[in-house]
């Protein structure tokens, strides 16, 4: 009978978490980001930056077009109620607008779908993208990085009364869930063959059979499972070190180095005076997981002009 209320419990917790993960009309989130706790974005009115391109084009059209992601807890999530966006990775947008002379508030951003990233930015769909953008060596041939601005790596979620699973040595004979042909997914069938590995479409399914006991743990990178973490604090959370290193980047035209280093500064002058520790606390950080130190900033000058 405990069994049986713990399971019915999570189903009304499931059907209200995936109802605001996978944006079903007329569900807003259930929780959303301590807006009181938020930073205060300063508009640099003074910022002028002729030399790129694309912030000439923001600055004659008023606004910076933004992609990113609509659909991950506390990152980058749309409101289906309102169409606003909400997360750590939309605060780290408005800042970089904020810095380069635009009101934060006047960012018009667009849902891009990952595999469409790198088109959207060489085709000027987008300024910039921010949304869970690891960058690595065959990205960096199509497009620039600025930061990273967050380390990510693959962790595991868990539910809150899970005491046998620390890390993903602890997951023989165990039921893990992630996305279908995923690398997370990929790096758990090579590294721990023991494992039983589950895959669906999305990572919000595979929240769904944690919360329902049909998996033992969901595995990605854990910036996406303290998203999720923060949505249930009371019935998730997530365990272990994370076991690889995906470094999360601002996505930029491949040529345009001058927005690329514009954007850098203005990422180390918001992680020194507390704004990026302020955004992560007041989303991700709702997990109950404290804000790392953000990773160093690769301000390289000239890669867009190097050869792979």
């Amino acid at each position: 009978m405990f069994r049986t209320a713990r399971v019915s419990a999570a189903l009304a917790l499931c059907t209200a978490l995936l109802a605001a993960a996978c944006g079903r009309d007329g569900s807003p989130p259930s929780k959303g980001p301590a807006a009181d706790r938020l930073p205060h974005d300063q508009v640099d009115r003074a910022f002028t930056l002729p030399a790129s391109g694309t912030w000439t084009r923001a600055k004659r059209r008023g606004y910076f077009v933004v992609g990113a992601k609509e659909d991950q807890p506390y990152l980058g999530e749309k409101d289906p109620a309102t169409g606003g966006y909400a997360g750590f990775d939309i605060e780290i947008a408005r800042m970089m607008s904020a810095s380069l002379g635009f009101p934060p508030q006047s960012v018009k951003f667009k849902t891009i779908a990952s595999a469409n990233r790198e088109t959207a930015l060489q085709n000027g769909q987008i300024d910039y993208y921010v949304g869970t953008y690891t960058i690595n060596a065959n990205r960096e041939k199509l497009v620039g990085f600025a930061g990273p601005y967050y380390l990510a790596g693959q962790s595991l979620l868990v539910r809150k009364d899970e005491d046998d699973i620390h890390g993903p040595q602890d997951l023989d004979g165990r039921r893990v869930c992630s996305a279908a042909g995923s690398t997370p997914y990929q790096r758990i069938q090579a590294d721990y063959p023991r494992a039983a590995l589950v895959a669906y479409d999305t990572y919000s399914i595979c929240v769904d059979n944690l919360l329902t006991y049909q998996v033992d743990a969901v595995t990605t990178d854990d910036a996406i499972l303290i998203g999720y973490a923060a949505k249930a604090p009371d019935e998730l959370k997530v365990v272990g070190r994370p076991f690889s290193k995906e470094p999360y980047g601002i996505g930029v035209p491949r040529g345009d180095s001058a927005l690329r280093l514009a954007l850098d500064g203005a990422l180390q002058a918001r992680e020194k005076d507390g704004d990026w520790k302020k955004a992560y606390e007041a989303t991700l950080g709702l997990s109950g997981v404290p804000a790392p130190d953000p990773p160093a900033i690769d301000r390289y000058p000239a890669r867009d002009a190097r050869t792979a």
